[in-house]
């Protein structure tokens, strides 16, 4: 074979593996994935960093992208797990234990990205292990009991004469491991927690007044989507209750909680939509490590401290990232 002839098959080989052809067919290509949350707010949330983040990526909504929603109430998972696997989406983002545990039964063989993991992936069977999962479930782990605990602990230096303190939660059943966390917290500080539910948003004046009636110094609003969506309501009628809060992510802060403590959302979205790139370009979700966060947010409002007649200890003004005046 002549040289010249020799180079030109070598050319069309790269165009055809790795060159602009195969791009031009990968941009082509309309890439299907699934959001499974038993919170509208919280897809709202996620979609605000997530569908940027993926188009810098180079997978954007309405070109080579299409996102499939799914949102109902945390017995209505499953069902919304078996519509999505219908629409055979090359992955689902998976917002919450619940939508992971469902979208795993329901769904076998479908990868997922958890966003967020808010308990132990290996001992709910999610994982073997957080360097190699090695199934079909990645992404992001919170353990959200572990944070409910400190928050606990935060709410006690802030309410220090408090002797009774209020948990919110969703989902007796599945909201168990936060609350019992919470307690166990509560328990070393020298503190009853009392666990108050409120299923939808219509539940929660009269788990305010219950509150009330029950005489609690402060209440915790447990990590939940739905909770976290609804913070500014939660916020006015714990104000309304006379009641200091403290909250599951330092943003809820800005929408009237006391305070809020969590890992940096923004960041852990960003992250998220690393896992979902990977995937869609073919790595297998049992090779991606489960990792957690590595920065946490502590902010405080004193719009919300001052209506409450509350003065902030000092030494707690000093280790907040941000102070809201």
């Amino acid at each position: 074979m002549r040289r010249r002839d020799f180079l030109l098959l070598g050319v069309l080989a790269a165009l055809i593996n790795g060159g602009p052809w195969a791009f031009a067919q990968a941009a082509d290509r309309v890439y299907r994935v699934g959001m499974l949350s038993p919170s509208a707010g919280a897809v709202e949330d996620h979609r605000a960093i997530l569908i940027p983040e993926l188009a810098r990526l180079g997978f954007t909504e309405g070109q080579n992208l299409v996102v499939e929603v799914r949102i109902g109430r945390t017995e209505q998972l499953p069902l919304l797990a078996r519509e999505l696997a219908s629409a055979r989406p090359e992955l689902v983002i998976a917002l919450g234990a619940a939508a992971i545990r469902a979208m795993k039964e329901e769904a076998s063989a479908t990868p997922i990205v958890g966003a967020f993991i808010g308990e132990d992936p290996i001992a709910a069977g999610f994982a073997a292990s957080l360097a190699r999962p090695g199934g079909t479930i990645t992404g992001i782990v919170m353990l959200a009991p572990e944070l409910d605990a400190k928050r606990l602990q935060l709410l006690h230096e802030l309410v220090p004469g408090g002797r009774r303190i209020a948990a919110l939660a969703v989902n007796p059943k599945r909201d168990a491991p936060n609350i019992a966390a919470a307690s166990e917290a509560a328990e070393r500080a020298g503190v009853k927690l009392l666990p108050f539910y409120a299923a939808t948003q219509g539940d929660y004046r009269a788990a305010f007044a219950a509150m009330h009636s029950a005489g609690v110094d402060a209440v915790e609003i447990i990590s939940a989507p739905e909770l976290f969506a609804d913070a500014s309501m939660l916020a006015a009628l714990a104000i309304e209750a006379r009641l200091p809060t403290i909250c599951e992510w330092g943003s809820m802060a800005a929408q009237g909680c006391l305070v809020g403590y969590g890992p940096d959302r923004a960041e852990l979205l960003r992250h998220v939509a690393d896992y979902v790139v990977r995937i869609l370009r073919g790595a297998a979700p049992g090779d991606i490590p489960i990792e957690g966060p590595t920065r946490y947010e502590f902010a405080v409002n004193l719009k919300t401290a001052k209506a409450l007649d509350l003065t902030i200890p000092s030494p707690i003004l000093a280790r907040a990232d941000e102070v809201i005046q």
